[in-house]
């Protein structure tokens, strides 16, 4: 059966980057079980917030990020990943923009514990 006929298609990250241009707005594109795919755009600075229930995973697709902790950093550049345990304060910080993949379970708000006018309406596909 030829392979256009059977409806499996992978995700390509370059196309649904090229879907949105916002700055720190998650975008999902799949899920796995409880968990969901994201991503997002970054450049600057975003808040110091934490997760209680959760670890949240970054992986760099582009660019160079830095998550800090009050404690210390870690960089991370394109091709690398970290695992930020649940609980830990941080705060992710992109001098230039970042193209950036989060795994985390479905509904984790990007702000965590904090709220407020920088957190991602849930849900959001492309």
């Amino acid at each position: 059966m030829p392979a256009a006929s059977t409806g499996y298609q992978p995700v390509n990250l370059a196309q649904k980057f090229s879907l949105f241009s916002e700055q720190w707005s998650q975008k999902i594109i799949a899920e796995m079980n409880d968990y969901q795919f994201k991503l997002a755009r970054l450049q600057g600075e975003f808040i110091w917030h934490t997760h209680a229930d959760t670890d949240e995973t970054f992986i760099v697709i582009e660019g160079e990020l830095r998550i800090e902790f009050r404690d210390g950093a870690v960089t991370l550049k394109a091709g690398e990943m970290y695992v930020v345990p649940k609980g830990r304060e941080h705060k992710p910080v992109a001098e230039q923009e970042v193209k950036l993949l989060l795994v985390e379970p479905g509904g984790t708000p990007n702000t965590g514990d904090q709220g407020g006018e920088r957190t991602t309406p849930g849900d959001v596909w492309i």
